[in-house]
């Protein structure tokens, strides 16, 4: 259960800091981080504009988990900085952090509803008591998600894809304009990652910026505004088209991956099935 304990009290909560207006939602400058093991994100650059939807995509181990922590304030980089409308991320309360499901106790004796009030943490302030109008938010959250009829079911009896929405639940009720979600496709049927995606719609018009680490090349090229391929360094960012060329793909998978000419196009086929252990 560290995890969600982590999410509850992370920097992220608090009053929140002013948005400096003209900034965009995210600029990464420079950003690199380094663990005792070693380097594992070097020079990270670029920004997001409000209401784009970006996969994050490369092999395990690249970096991904590690940008989005930097990213939502909950680890501090070794260089560069993290802007959130022109701020450092601690102290917003506009960024959705939603983990990779294997990384939550699942058997631990907590509500749906539980976990999605943690979203309203960071409008509670210090040693504040839900009111109505945070419980109204929940519900409604959970009534946004079609999970309402699930509110005081324990966690650990939903399914893979009802898990994931009650993560997007959460951020709904933190009312965030930025989510980072971690490989949250990963082991659900298509109708689940369908219902995933039907969201993610409606909160493209409601102005939410979205991050998805995947390992979908298809899906990230079909489904997504931009794409930035990561394996430690950048290696591409910009357009599905753009980014997803032999040259590329191949420095960023090397033998893990192998390119089938389909026509005019190449299919990529990687053995990056499953989640990241960085």
């Amino acid at each position: 259960m560290e995890i969600l304990e982590e999410i509850r009290h992370s920097p992220l909560s608090g009053r929140g800091v002013a948005h400096q207006g003209g900034a965009p939602i995210l600029e990464v400058a420079g950003l690199s981080v380094r663990y005792e093991s070693g380097q594992v994100l070097e020079n990270i650059t670029f920004h997001l504009h409000t209401a784009e939807r970006v996969a994050v995509v490369g092999p395990n181990g690249a970096g991904k988990s590690t940008l989005f922590k930097v990213i939502a304030g909950v680890l501090s980089p070794s260089e560069g900085a993290v802007k959130i409308f022109g701020h450092n991320p601690r102290g917003h309360i506009c960024i959705a952090y939603l983990p990779q499901r294997n990384q939550v106790d699942w058997n631990f004796p907590v509500s749906v509803a539980d976990v999605v009030m943690m979203g309203r943490s960071s409008k509670l302030g210090l040693l504040r008591w839900p009111r109505r109008r945070d419980w109204d938010f929940v519900h409604k959250s959970l009534q946004e998600v079609d999970l309402d009829d699930l509110a005081d079911r324990q966690i650990g009896e939903l399914s893979g894809g009802q898990q994931q929405r009650m993560f997007i639940a959460r951020a709904l009720a933190q009312e965030a304009e930025l989510m980072l979600m971690d490989e949250p496709l990963t082991g659900l049927d298509v109708s689940s990652q369908e219902d995933i995606f039907a969201i993610l719609d409606n909160l493209r018009r409601r102005q939410t910026t979205i991050m998805i680490a995947t390992h979908d090349l298809e899906q990230a090229a079909e489904r997504f505004d931009r794409v930035l391929l990561l394996n430690h360094k950048i290696l591409g960012f910009g357009s599905p088209q753009d980014v997803f060329t032999p040259e590329r793909l191949t420095n960023a998978y090397g033998g893990r991956l192998r390119l089938v000419q389909s026509g005019d196009d190449f299919l990529a086929l990687t053995d990056s099935c499953c989640n990241e252990g960085e």
